[in-house]
């Protein structure tokens, strides 16, 4: 097990300040990880047919693209566009069903990391000086338990009052197997090793990776005076990741729902969003190459280079 302790020996020194809040080991995140990969390779890959695997990358965009960046990321922790309840709430179901976890917790810990990394005085846990292998540990294995909430601030109004996210919040597990059974009723063991275990795997590690990749390497087009982390884009990582891995530009543009700013910038979540809009279940959509309309971002970067 890996303690906060073990944790500031290995890095050199403490990854947050006692003020700021603790990081410990989180047994359930560790377990549900690897619960998820280890079959998804030794049982997964055998089974692996074309329907199996259309089925899964079909499931995957549902849920990673339309579930967490669409729905999730752009929709509630950013509030980039406006949609009914049963919209909003089969888009967060959604994000469910990628089973990366509970909604508030993500937003809650978006909301922490994103204050600190607009800090100068950044913690090492937040900040990304330090090797992949290590943020693999980190994220993957650890969690961060704030001891105030005033990063919380950063979220629109009544997102963690919200009744659903709150539902599913505590219930998220479930989801996740329910559709393991319902897949083991359909398609058997094996389709539960590729539809379930291996896609959730594979959504847990792409995203970290991702994460760690876009602020470490790729072009910084946008500088942000004042902040301890501005992000990079990664051209291949932003198509792949539907939009997330041109992180330079989220950070400069932090309320647009637009991450791509060039032609070859491929942003599938805006693409979707945009899809959504013209069947009018998107409303007040925002993006920096539209109207700010109260955008705290506007004007906040530099842009540099070609």
């Amino acid at each position: 097990m890996l303690t906060e302790a073990a944790a500031a020996a290995v890095s050199g020194r403490p990854l947050v300040p006692p003020s700021v809040g603790r990081v410990r080991f989180d047994a359930f995140k560790s377990l549900w990880l690897w619960a998820m990969l280890v079959p998804g390779l030794v049982f997964g890959i055998p089974a692996v047919t074309p329907a199996t695997l259309t089925a899964s990358l079909v499931m995957a965009f549902l849920t990673l693209c339309l579930g967490h960046s669409v729905g999730l990321h752009r929709g509630v922790i950013h509030r980039t566009f406006e949609a009914s309840p049963l919209v909003r709430g089969a888009l967060l179901y959604l994000f469910v069903l990628s089973g990366l976890g509970g909604p508030l917790s993500w937003a809650r810990l978006h909301a922490v990391r994103d204050y600190w990394q607009n800090q100068e005085d950044c913690p090492p846990y937040f900040a990304y000086r330090h090797s992949v292998f290590r943020d693999f540990v980190w994220n993957l294995h650890l969690r961060f338990d704030a001891a105030d909430d005033r990063a919380l601030a950063r979220l629109p109004p009544g997102v963690m009052e919200d009744r659903w996210l709150r539902f599913l919040e505590w219930t998220w597990p479930l989801h996740v197997l329910a559709l393991a059974a319902v897949t083991f009723a359909v398609g058997g063991a094996g389709a539960v090793a590729v539809f379930v275990c291996a896609r959730t795997a594979g959504g847990i590690l792409g995203h970290w990776f991702v994460g760690y990749a876009a602020h470490v390497w790729g072009e910084k087009r946008h500088v942000i005076p004042g902040v301890t982390e501005s992000g990079t884009n990664v051209w291949l990582l932003g198509v792949l990741s539907f939009g997330e891995g041109f992180h330079n530009n989220h950070h400069a543009f932090a309320n647009s729902a637009r991450m791509g700013m060039r032609a070859e910038e491929v942003d599938l979540g805006w693409l979707s969003l945009r899809a959504l809009e013209a069947c009018g279940l998107v409303q007040s959509l925002q993006a920096w190459d539209r109207p700010a309309k109260n955008r705290k971002d506007a004007g906040r970067a530099v842009e540099h280079g070609p």
